[in-house]
């Protein structure tokens, strides 16, 4: 058996308030192999945007490991997990954050550039991801001439640009109406499937979530299979 893209192993966080401690995360493990997409469901304040945040390094859990690659990542200084997360990992959110002022084609080609990739490198690797995504015909429009489904579709070639292994996704349908949440869901699931991906996705959405290959439940800081 491959090795799992990312492992989480025995998470623990907690935040005091006024004197109580809070725990966020307890005692939270969880795999996801390469071509496999796991949606996560719970209430909110359940701790799901806390997992996701740990699982993408961008806050260290209390306790447990985070393996990335099979790198052990919890451990690492700022500046190694940085490093870690810009080589192996890709982000969706509810609302896609492109630039207004850049088109659909500039908005793929900057973090590869930030990256260190060539700019004609950047721009062939984001004309085959737009192609990928049905929208090679709307490569020069700006954010602002695209559908909300379309910008979203954008948003994820965006965080496909620097060929992830893992791809953290937050809500990536939660600002869609129901029929154009579909059509992103599936082509979300068709790239995963297609580039050997991880996928992470928290999702209010149980529709949608039922259509992962697995499904997991954050309940007051637990994390149980569904």
């Amino acid at each position: 058996m491959s090795e799992p893209v990312l492992s989480l192993r025995h998470l623990r966080r907690s935040f005091t308030q006024g004197g109580d401690t809070l725990h966020v995360l307890r005692d939270c493990s969880l795999e996801i192999g390469a071509g496999e997409s796991v949606a996560m469901i719970g209430p909110s304040g359940s701790g799901k945007s806390t997992l996701l945040h740990s699982a993408g390094l961008l806050e260290k859990p209390d306790a447990g490991e985070v393996w990335i690659g099979g790198q052990e990542a919890s451990r690492l200084k700022d500046s190694g997990r940085t490093a870690l997360r810009r080589r192996f990992i890709g982000f969706v959110y509810q609302f896609h954050h492109l630039l207004p002022e850049f088109s659909a084609l500039e908005n793929i080609v900057l973090p590869q550039m930030i990256a260190g990739v060539s700019r004609k490198q950047a721009e062939n690797r984001a004309r085959e991801l737009l192609e990928l995504i049905g929208l090679s015909n709307r490569a020069a429009n700006r954010p602002g001439q695209l559908s909300g489904g379309e910008q979203q579709r954008v948003a994820i070639a965006r965080a496909l640009a620097n060929k992830p292994r893992l791809l953290i996704a937050d809500e990536p349908t939660g600002n869609l109406d129901p029929t154009t949440a579909d059509h992103v869901f599936q082509m979300l699931q068709e790239l995963v499937k297609a580039q050997g991906l991880a996928l992470l996705m928290a999702t209010h959405n149980h529709e949608l979530a039922r259509r992962a290959e697995r499904v997991v439940e954050m309940k007051e800081g637990a994390l149980t299979t569904i």
